[in-house]
């Protein structure tokens, strides 16, 4: 028998469509879901961090205000 490189083709499909099904399951499980919100969640941690800091500054220029006024 022999492997034509269309035979090679064609298991290369089949593995690659594998690959891509086990990445989606993979993906959309749903044990993984927590994580991947985290994730998701991440770039809006700074703007907690930044709310608080602000917050924070606020109150010590609060009396330095009314000293002045």
């Amino acid at each position: 028998m022999d492997i034509t490189l269309n035979d090679i083709r064609a298991w290369h499909t089949l593995a690659m469509l594998v690959t891509f099904i086990g990445i989606v399951l993979w993906a959309y499980s749903r044990k993984r879901r927590p994580a991947f919100d985290e994730a998701a969640n991440l770039p809006f941690a700074d703007d907690r961090q930044n709310q608080q800091s602000i917050a924070e500054l606020e109150a010590e220029d609060a009396p330095k205000k009314e000293n002045l006024s």
